[in-house]
């Protein structure tokens, strides 16, 4: 079975559409390219990668899709759409064309409280769960009430929660977020990336079984078939190696998953999900 790292980035600064990419940033504040991630893909048997949008425009996702077209390494695009503009079905329908255009993701964490449910949102939402085409789903606990109510309305939406939508890892608060993932996991076309995690750790003294608690939650209510790895590098690197991710999550999963459930959760599943 094909292993797929489902969650990770490539951006160039000098493109200038990464509002949130700026010097304080760090060590992100530089360029990330496929040159830089082959060698550790290779390292730990990744195949393949999805590459997720980072700024809010489509000509980053243009840029991403060119790198597919460059890069075997590349199975999908992860592009930005507008859900909340009139114009959106017109761009929707002409990046499907492209075959490396796997998904979308809109930047809802950084959009006002609750945008989700805007009529023009809510409307073009209907389009894309009708076509089954697959939306990840930037959340953060807060923001969880209003896509649950926005799954009320369109409960057969085919969609990833990113990063389990973001717990209070180094608080060690659970609720309400494990009610709400439960009540979420409830819609059979859902799924939950297992990526991000390592960044909401404390991250003075962080280690693999303060996840522990959040992922064994995930994979209880969502189930082995619909959870999928995904490394969020380079962000991770603000936090650990891109190895210290993979091994973080093969430490926090339960216990006694087969070789079928560990193949799944590190590239079956987000290969089903994306169709690639």
């Amino acid at each position: 079975m094909i292993r797929v790292d489902a969650h990770q980035h490539y951006w160039k600064t000098e493109r200038g559409d990464y509002g949130w990419l700026t010097p304080d940033q760090g060590i992100l504040f530089a360029d990330y390219l496929p040159e830089q991630l082959h060698e550790e893909l290779q390292r730990y048997g990744f195949e393949r990668t999805v590459v997720v949008q980072a700024a809010p425009t489509m000509e980053e996702t243009e840029f991403m899709l060119s790198l597919y077209e460059s890069y075997d390494s590349i199975a999908g695009v992860v592009g930005w759409l507008d859900l909340d503009s009139p114009d959106f079905p017109v761009h929707y329908n002409r990046f499907r064309r492209h075959e490396g255009f796997v998904g979308f993701r809109p930047m809802i964490q950084d959009l006002p409280d609750p945008w989700i449910l805007r009529p023009t949102v809510m409307k073009n939402l209907e389009l894309v769960a009708a076509d089954q085409f697959p939306i990840d789903l930037q959340l953060r606990p807060r923001l969880l009430p209003y896509m649950l109510e926005a799954l009320r309305t369109f409960p057969a939406l085919t969609a990833v929660v990113d990063h389990a939508a973001k717990p209070f890892i180094a608080e060690s608060v659970l609720e309400p977020w494990k009610s709400h993932m439960a009540e979420l996991a409830s819609y059979p076309n859902l799924m939950c990336k297992l990526s991000g995690l390592v960044t909401e750790a404390d991250q003075l003294s962080w280690k693999p079984g303060d996840l522990a608690p959040y992922v064994h939650h995930v994979v209880q209510v969502f189930g082995k078939e619909r959870v999928m790895f995904g490394s969020d590098w380079p962000v991770c690197l603000t936090t650990c190696s891109y190895g210290e991710v993979v091994e973080a999550l093969r430490h926090a999963l339960p216990d006694g998953l087969s070789t079928g459930d560990y193949n799944a959760v590190f590239g079956g599943n987000a290969a089903r999900f994306y169709k690639l």
